[in-house]
């Protein structure tokens, strides 16, 4: 706990540095020598960037035995470099060309490479779109480590770097380049076919939300939770690999999602409070798209692991709070909307490390390979 505190403290100090990465807005002018002060101000806060970057990424780089899934996806990998008809391999066909060009690049089952690779692109795409996308970057970034987005990076690596790259498809909904927001999410698609349900998603939310489509919505809403029977049925036949599972009793349920409902009612009330930041488009996108997973969360709680599913519409929470907080004026509003964002930040960072070491996740302890011998990590005996 103290290694992931201390972690969160110093890239949250470095991201303090950092402004957003948008352009300078119009109309800005300043006296002579602005310019220049301006380009080393921007070469400071790029080696602020990399240092968050490179903190980030040798976390998850030297990270051994750390998610509850770490010795799985080595098994997968084994299965994918056999590449044999006994072994069923259930992972995505551009995941398994990664895992295999690692392997023969190494010349042996050089699992560590590959976590590392996954875990420095994805540490990558998260900053990327934290940096191009949000009002205020230090805020996003405070919200990516404290609910724990970060730390969950150490489970279930592909879903989470395709989960990054959908964060850096919201700019081509938000300016309409819907050619380059497909090409994206199919790719995507080669690593965690889920992410295909952005699609129907994202250009739902970015609709005029009239009272006909809420009322289209939320009949919607309500035939799932009548005929769950059938969607759940629906949704395995889409995702067989959840039949006969655990997955089917586990994480289920209104209490299971709790977190993710909790969440959601608390952007709803800092919407309430920061209505002058609904102004602006993207603000109003990416509250609709916290409109559906709480849906998600609550009339779809009767599927396995829904929580991956509303990860897509949720994550971009990290950006709509200092939306919100940005367009509302200066003053003690939103001094006090600034202040109870980071307040329930910490709470639920405090909540996330008592929860972390949990069969859900297991990213407690952190272990590290460098103080493993090397034979144990790349011979049969380490697991």
């Amino acid at each position: 706990m103290v290694f992931y505190s201390l972690i969160a403290a110093l890239t949250v100090a470095l991201a303090s540095l950092v402004s957003s990465g948008r352009p300078v807005r119009a109309g800005w002018s300043g006296g002579p020598g602005t310019c220049g002060a301006l380009t080393r101000r921007r070469a400071f806060e790029h080696l602020c960037l990399a240092g968050i970057f490179l903190t980030l990424a040798l976390v998850s780089a030297l990270r051994v035995e750390v998610g509850n899934d770490y010795g799985k996806y080595v098994d997968i990998f084994h299965e994918i470099w056999a590449g044999t008809d006994a072994a069923y391999v259930v992972t995505e066909p551009g995941f398994n060309f990664v895992v295999r060009a690692v392997y023969a690049l190494s010349g042996y089952e050089n699992y560590l490479l590959v976590f590392a690779l996954f875990g420095t692109a994805t540490a990558f795409l998260f900053l990327k779109a934290m940096y191009g996308q949000s009002e205020r970057f230090v805020l996003s970034f405070f919200l990516f480590m404290t609910l724990g987005l970060y730390f969950r990076t150490f489970t279930t690596v592909r879903y989470y770097f395709v989960l990054a790259l959908t964060m850096c498809s919201l700019r081509y909904v938000l300016r309409r380049e819907y050619g380059k927001f497909l090409l994206l999410i199919l790719f995507a698609a080669l690593f965690h076919k889920s992410v295909l349900v952005t699609i129907p998603l994202f250009f739902l939310a970015a609709l005029r939300w009239d009272r006909r489509v809420c009322a289209a919505g939320g009949a919607l809403a309500l035939l799932a939770v009548v005929f769950r029977k059938q969607v759940l049925a629906l949704a395995l036949t889409l995702y067989p690999t959840f039949r006969d599972t655990v997955y089917l009793s586990q994480d289920i349920g209104l209490r299971a999602n709790a977190s993710g409902i909790l969440r959601c009612l608390a952007v709803f009330a800092l919407a309430l409070f920061c209505r002058e930041g609904l102004r602006k488009e993207e603000n109003r996108f990416y509250l609709k798209l916290s409109v559906l997973g709480f849906l998600l969360y609550t009339c779809g709680s009767f599927l396995p692991l829904v929580s991956r599913l509303a990860y897509y519409v949720t994550t971009p929470q990290i950006l709509l709070a200092p939306g919100l907080i940005a367009g509302t004026e200066r003053g003690r509003k939103r001094t006090l909307a600034a202040g109870l964002v980071i307040l329930f930040g910490l709470l639920y960072f405090v909540q996330f490390l008592r929860m972390a070491p949990g069969s859900g996740m297991q990213v407690l302890p952190y272990r590290s390979w460098i103080f493993y011998r090397w034979e144990w990590i790349n011979g049969s005996e380490f697991f």
